[in-house]
């Protein structure tokens, strides 16, 4: 997660980064908040509260968390005698702000059956009228004070949107019964194209972002870096190149992996992809919409960067750095399967839409790239609690890119930067590949 945005007071952000009036603040507010409700939908009371790892969060504690963002970034500081629903609140939905204080223990989020369902949405619907009251009575010189913390606290959301996506998702994985989340429509049969390459020229190219619009701090300062010249494969990696994979030894030859994910490989026994199970000699895979067959032409999905690695040592290739990832999508439209397309799950290439060009650099899955998650050239974390989410998160974990068919389409940019620790699997990641020139 990232955290802190630099706007100027004469700027108000929604969360798609475009210029709008004061007044559409509120609006934005209720669009994102109302999103994370309609997510909630197919659940029943039992779904919301179940922890199945720890790095899984029950439902229930995302809908309190982001609200209890509102509560003490705005609300608290802002409006005078302000009053918490329970004054545990603020220990309870606490997550990583050392800054605010004291926290209740990630790992265990899952044993707290108080606050109910019920009063976990009376508590967002008790914040969401304390702000909208706000938002009505403070003049435009206030309002531009609080508009980026505001903002910032809306793309938070959308951040735990999608985590809400993937953690029930494995949540229910976790069920023998494997309920679906949502039925969706089958996409089978598409065909998919041949993979190509896309070549690029060395040369000096600026990367981060340039402002103009919402941006985490991290996606800044905007700098220079010198590229060799690359290749960029046309489409994401696919379930049937990932089994080839998988069936010459993958999981077996030492050779082609890291000294770490040799070991993780060893430890956990991995085989295959997270979610993956084979049943009388034929691979499934859990989805939102339940267990259902290994589509070949979907993007491979749920791997950790030492498969991913891995893989594209196998497909005697490379992974993208970041810079060349950033470079490269400057070239392609920022369209793909997102949330708001209602699939939940990385779709096939349809070959009747390709046109020789870059395909699938947004949305399906995650791309994992070679490039460890570290500060760019002159960045400097910013003070406070809302400056913690970034810069002391910069160690271990490597840079993803492009966002997933769990991302909404206003919460991504060409310049985002996600990261998680190598050995991570349950997000919706996957595989691009690069190669020298």
């Amino acid at each position: 997660m990232t955290m802190q945005v630099q706007i100027s007071p004469k700027t108000r952000l929604t969360p798609d980064g475009a210029d709008g009036t004061y007044q559409s603040l509120a609006e934005e507010y209720q669009k994102v908040r109302s999103f994370s409700e309609y997510l909630c939908e197919p659940l029943v009371t039992e779904d919301y509260v179940i922890q199945s790892m720890p790095d899984v969060s029950p439902t229930k504690w995302h809908l309190a968390h982001t609200s209890w963002f509102f509560e003490t970034f705005v609300l608290a500081p802002t409006v005078s005698e302000y009053r918490s629903l329970h004054p545990q609140y603020t220990y309870l939905f606490n997550s990583y702000y050392n800054s605010v204080g004291d926290k209740h223990c990630r790992a265990k989020r899952g044993l707290i059956s108080r606050p109910t369902v019920e009063e976990t949405y009376q508590y967002r619907a008790y914040v969401d009228e304390q702000m909208l009251t706000l938002l009505e009575a403070i003049d435009a010189e206030q309002l531009a004070a609080l508009a980026p913390v505001i903002t910032i606290g809306l793309h938070h959301e959308q951040q735990h949107q999608e985590l809400m996506l993937t953690d029930i998702k494995h949540v229910f994985s976790s069920n023998p019964l494997l309920p679906a989340y949502r039925e969706r429509v089958d996409v089978r049969g598409v065909s998919v194209p041949s993979l190509h390459w896309g070549a690029f020229t060395e040369g000096i190219s600026w990367i981060g972002h340039a402002g103009g619009g919402f941006a985490y701090d991290n996606e800044g300062p905007r700098h220079r870096q010198f590229l060799q010249p690359f290749q960029l494969a046309s489409r994401l990696v696919t379930n049937r190149e990932y089994r080839e994979f998988m069936e010459d030894g993958g999981y077996q030859r030492p050779e082609l992996w890291l000294s770490a994910g040799w070991n993780t490989v060893q430890q956990n026994q991995w085989t295959a992809p997270f979610y993956w199970e084979q049943r009388h000699g034929r691979w499934y895979n859990m989805t939102l919409s339940g267990l259902r067959e290994v589509d070949d032409g979907e993007p491979v999905c749920h791997v950790s960067y030492y498969e991913a690695d891995a893989y594209a040592r196998w497909a005697d290739a490379r992974l993208p750095t970041e810079a060349e990832w950033e470079v490269a999508s400057m070239t392609v439209p920022l369209e793909g399967n997102f949330v708001e397309r209602g699939l939940y799950h990385p779709a096939p290439l349809d070959n009747s839409s390709a046109d020789g060009s870059l395909q699938q650099m947004f949305g399906d899955v995650w791309q994992w790239t070679q490039s460890p998650y570290t500060p760019y050239p002159g960045y400097k974390p910013a003070r406070g609690a809302l400056g913690e989410y970034n810069g002391k998160f910069m160690c271990n974990q490597y840079v993803l890119r492009g966002g997933s068919c769990a991302t909404a389409r206003s919460h991504i940019r060409r310049t985002y930067r996600n990261f998680f620790q190598p050995e991570a699997q349950w997000q919706f990641m996957g595989i691009r590949l690069a190669k020298d020139v």
